[in-house]
């Protein structure tokens, strides 16, 4: 077949390595985050400095330990977000490094006790982003403690390494007071120019990839701001306001949807312009809202544009206490102790929980095993290995261990030039300044750059407490081989569900959603509630499109499988959008469908998750979906007909 689209990969010569193999080292076209820059090189050098000064430099390493993780959980915008991703994973650290403190030199005590931790570590992590990194740190320190020999008495270590996440954190905190809304306004900013390089992209082919920023975008808005109306009840609050401005921007996202499939006027350039310059008031804070020149519309999907767009332009530019469109459209979060009861609940009882909590503790116990059977200097860096490579929801297990053997070998040799040319003292701090600087500008480019950047602060850190020097260096490389070879073997090799991938099963469920959303756009369900459907969708066919594009790092079979699916991702975002199109046409005078009509379209979505379910490989099918061809629902008929049309490409011989 030839060359895929949509980032799926590409022809591969006979001597070119495969997309597979090569995709995690292509850098990301990602901005250096430079404030992250400056916070990571003070929060690693600074307790280095103060530990040297104070004649104590192993404790200075354990606070920059400490301030090593701060760093790399500090991945979120809004300011309430960062003090959860950071306060929290600290906690979860300090009790780990805490556990493996007791168990240091106790043999099979402490293999028994990294593996319990192991599959506590695995289960919470299924919870949420917070809990996945809080798990990570968990586990990690654990090891740590169990593997390095730590200043008595046993609370001054965890001691030690909260402070360095203290230190991070009231460094990224420092600016609150005066930005407190400021990375909330700029999601919202940054959804409103996205929508008018929709708006822009109407009627054209580069519409779908603008789509899926649109998603994205609402995706992170929402988040943003949601997480913080939670706790935030008034309607006086600016951010109440802020929300308001978000929520108008959904209308003029589904009439989008129209202007793309039947827009005229609609796609005319003053229609983006008038977008972007809504844009620019929420960014520099304009009250008055100037006149709107619009095209006369030409039919319904103009007419839902331009009262999309002029009651947006209304919210923005009110300046009042109470504007309107105050009403949730995904609903206020509930309260904190209710959702932290249920996520336990979940993971208790959820199947994939377990599944990778036992994964997890078979490879920790596997590793923490071998180094207790077989002497191995400083053992702990195969277990770390292997917990880092363990990480799901940071990508493909077998791609992550082939990136973390490449990514460690590279960050070794830095580790081996700096171990052997720097005398350590008082040199190890401006080093650390220019190592640590590193760190969150490599790991925007993707997870070899990461860990290429973090091994060498690392082994710096392991060395200050354990004074090896540069015979550190050859022995990591070793366990770092070590411990990818157990991920492969124990945590991917040995469960069928690695390699005969879920994919098909998490499609089949996106379809039978889109199948549902479709008989509610149709049916009695109020415009709020449609508009909540629509959001829940797109927000499952982003994950869905994310896990493929994990899947797509996967050796054959489950990479190639993946790519001969994935014109069905791409399908059924393409049904939701001519759904959607269609209810704004109805809700702007076109003539709505019949229910038959609407019930043979669902028929044919729910007969092909069946089929995704039920295959391993697609087969072409004929729709038989009669209908009116000028009719309001001509348009998502066709694409039914083209997503059940897709057929699997014929293996080469």
């Amino acid at each position: 077949m030839g060359r895929r689209e949509d980032g799926t990969g590409g022809h591969t010569g006979r001597l070119t390595p495969p997309d597979w193999l090569t995709h995690g080292l292509r850098p990301q076209p990602a901005p250096v985050p430079k404030a992250a820059v400056g916070r990571a090189a003070v929060a690693l050098a600074a307790p280095l400095a103060a530990g040297l000064a104070a004649g104590r430099p192993e404790y200075g390493a354990l606070v920059s330990m400490g301030a090593l993780s701060g760093v790399i959980g500090d991945t979120a915008d809004a300011y309430r977000m960062r003090l959860l991703n950071i306060a929290v994973p600290q906690f979860f650290g300090a009790v780990g490094v805490t556990l493996g403190i007791l168990v240091y030199g106790e043999g099979w005590l402490a293999v028994g006790a990294l593996t319990l931790v192991a599959l506590v570590s695995g289960m919470i992590s299924s919870i949420g982003a917070v809990a996945s990194v809080s798990g990570l740190l968990l586990l990690l320190n654990a090891v740590v403690g169990a593997g390095l020999p730590m200043p008595g008495p046993w609370w001054k270590a965890p001691l030690l390494l909260s402070l360095g996440g203290l230190f991070v954190l009231v460094l990224t905190l420092l600016a609150w007071p005066l930005r407190a809304r400021v990375p909330e306004q700029s999601a919202v900013v940054a959804t409103y120019r996205s929508v008018a390089e929709l708006l822009a992209a109407a009627g054209t082919t580069d519409y779908d990839a603008r789509r899926q920023e649109v998603t994205r975008s609402l995706n992170t808005s929402y988040d943003l701001i949601l997480a913080r109306r939670a706790r935030d009840h008034g309607r006086r609050s600016p951010l109440v306001q802020l929300l308001a401005q978000l929520n108008v921007v959904i209308p003029l996202v589904e009439a989008a949807a129209a202007a793309h499939l039947y827009g005229r006027a609609s796609r005319r350039p003053e229609i983006a312009e008038a977008v972007r310059k809504l844009a620019d008031s929420l960014e520099q804070g304009r009250g008055s809202a100037p006149e709107l020149v619009l095209p006369p519309p030409q039919g319904p999907a103009d007419r839902a544009v331009n009262s999309a767009l002029r009651h947006a332009s209304a919210v923005v530019h009110h300046t009042g206490p109470e504007p309107e469109g105050m009403d949730d459209r995904l609903g206020r979060p509930a309260a904190l102790g209710v959702r932290a009861r249920r996520a336990i609940r979940n993971m208790l009882l959820s199947e994939p929980s377990w599944r990778y909590g036992l994964r997890l503790a078979l490879c920790i116990g596997l590793a923490q095993t071998l180094v207790s059977l077989v002497p191995v200097t400083r053992s702990y860096w195969v277990a770390l290995t292997v917990t880092f490579v363990m990480k799901p929801d940071f990508g493909s297990v077998f791609s992550r261990a082939v990136l973390r053997a490449l990514g460690t070998a590279a960050g070794l040799l830095v580790a081996a030039a700096v171990l052997a040319a720097v005398e350590r003292g008082w040199w190890d701090v401006p080093v650390m300044m220019v190592l640590a600087a590193l760190i969150p500008a490599f790991s925007v480019k993707g997870y070899a750059f990461q860990t290429a950047a973090i091994t060498p602060v690392i082994l710096m850190l392991s060395d200050i407490l354990g004074h090896q020097g540069f015979h550190l260096v050859l022995p990591r490389l070793v366990d770092s081989l070590v411990g990818c070879g157990i991920a492969l073997v124990a945590g991917y090799l040995l469960w069928p569900e690695s390699w005969h991938t879920r994919i098909g099963d998490r499609l089949a469920q996106c379809v039978e959603d889109t199948a549902r959303y479709v008989v509610c756009a149709f049916g009695g369900l109020e415009q709020t509630g449609r508009a909540q459907a629509r959001r829940r969708i797109y927000r499952d066919l982003s994950s869905v499109r994310s896990e493929f594009q994990r899947a797509l790092t996967e050796p054959p079979p489950t990479g190639t499988r993946a790519a001969a699916w994935w014109p069905l991702v791409v399908a059924a975002e393409r049904i939701v959008d001519a759904t959607t199109a269609a209810r704004v046409r109805v809700d702007h005078g076109a003539e709505p469908p019949g229910p038959e009509e609407v019930a043979g379209i669902e028929r044919q979505l729910h007969e092909l998750a069946d089929g995704l379910r039920s295959s391993e490989v697609l087969v072409e099918v004929r729709a038989d979906l009669p209908g009116d061809d000028e009719g309001v629902l001509a348009p998502l008929r066709q694409e039914v007909r083209a997503a059940r049309a897709i057929a699997s490409p014929r293996p080469r011989r």
